[in-house]
């Protein structure tokens, strides 16, 4: 028989909540499903593998870091439609060619190693205010570090002209590539011109923010580098910017913190590589076969994608100027680390910043 007076409902448990330390390592290892990366993937490997052929061919490795930067006009617009990449890549292109002009003209200026980390600054800051009023994607101005400080840095730059002549060569071949995928209906995609969203005010000082926010990323890990007296500077630079990508603290440290795990798995690959001692023209498949792998993952898994962007960047560097890999290893691991916790360092502050002022305002 039945009970008339009904048992009481057993208290309802709350689920317990994850760590957050458990979501962080989720986010490190997770792995997003393939969105047709091949593509992209294929098309910037073909952008930076010729030219580089090419300066091989005709026994002019030192215009190879003028070839690999400006095929860096590939990456962008990697999934628009064809009209839309066009006009991308084009802008995106045109802001690498003035930065490696501005960067092969500080290279004769002999601005000194300080000098050289105040622009590279500079670059950082107006590279994101560029990259965000063009609406480019990726963001940021990590490739411009790179491509400035990079390419200042090199003692024996060739003739001015000639230099040029090859970023812009190769900006020109990456966006035929770009628009490859239209010789086949298949892949045609419509050519109806885009609504043009002009910057409002409000956009124009958010970029404004950001881009300080860059420029004091930039300083204080190139200042740190400097300081210490390693060489490479640069690649702290741009290892303190990449935890600035994100729209939160934990996403943003958890980029900084794949950035400093993939290093290190690439730092592995590339003394497989460069430790035996390859030949030029192996190097150049090298980084071909780097530049595929590396944009299959950069927007699926960031840590993974570093292993391979780690052995691009020190061969490309090695092929152009030949050094001791021990150092150029040993360099890499430093910076990074250097600049990854710079950057992690700035996220968190001003994550506790803006929490403090939301706490403020709530007491008031």
């Amino acid at each position: 028989m039945a009970s008339r007076h009904p048992m009481p409902a057993a208290p309802s448990i709350p689920p317990t909540e994850s760590p957050q330390s458990v979501h962080l390592l989720r986010d490190l290892v997770s792995i997003t499903p393939s969105a047709n990366d091949h593509h992209p993937a294929l098309r910037c490997a073909i952008g930076v593998g010729v030219p580089l052929v090419v300066v091989l061919l005709i026994g002019r490795l030192d215009l190879a870091v003028f070839a690999t930067f400006g095929a860096f006009a590939g990456i962008y617009g990697r999934n628009e439609p064809h009209r839309q990449r066009l006009a991308t890549q084009i802008r995106g292109g045109g802001l690498m060619l003035a930065v490696i002009l501005a960067a092969a003209l500080a290279s004769r200026g002999d601005v000194g190693p300080w000098g050289l980390v105040l622009l590279t600054s500079a670059v950082a800051g107006l590279g994101t205010f560029a990259a965000g009023l063009f609406r480019l994607r990726p963001g940021g101005s990590l490739f411009h570090i790179f491509a400035f400080a990079a390419i200042a840095s090199v003692p024996q730059q060739p003739p001015l002209l000639q230099g040029l002549g090859t970023a812009v060569a190769t900006v020109a071949f990456a966006v035929l590539l770009g628009q490859a995928g239209a010789l086949w209906p298949r892949h045609r995609t419509g050519w109806h011109r885009p609504a043009a969203d002009r910057p409002t005010a409000r956009h124009l000082a958010g970029l404004a923010r950001e881009s300080a926010l860059y420029v004091v990323a930039a300083l204080l890990a190139g200042s740190a580098a400097t300081a210490l007296g390693i060489g490479h500077t640069y690649w702290a630079m741009v290892a303190a910017t990449v935890p600035l990508v994100g729209q939160t603290a934990r996403a943003r440290t958890n980029r900084g913190l794949q950035r400093i795990l993939g290093t290190v798995a690439g730092l592995v690959l590339t003394a497989l590589i460069l430790l035996p001692g390859l030949a030029a023209w192996q190097f150049v498949l090298v980084i071909a076969v780097a530049q595929f792998a590396a944009e299959m993952f950069i927007l699926r898994q960031y840590a993974l994608a570093q292993a391979f962007v780690t052995p691009l960047a020190l061969v490309s560097t090695e092929l152009a100027h030949p050094s001791d890999p021990a150092v150029l290893l040993a360099d890499r691991a430093v910076e990074t680390l250097i600049g990854a916790v710079v950057g992690i360092a700035l996220v968190l502050a001003l994550h506790l910043r803006q929490r403090a002022v939301q706490l403020s305002a709530r007491g008031a």
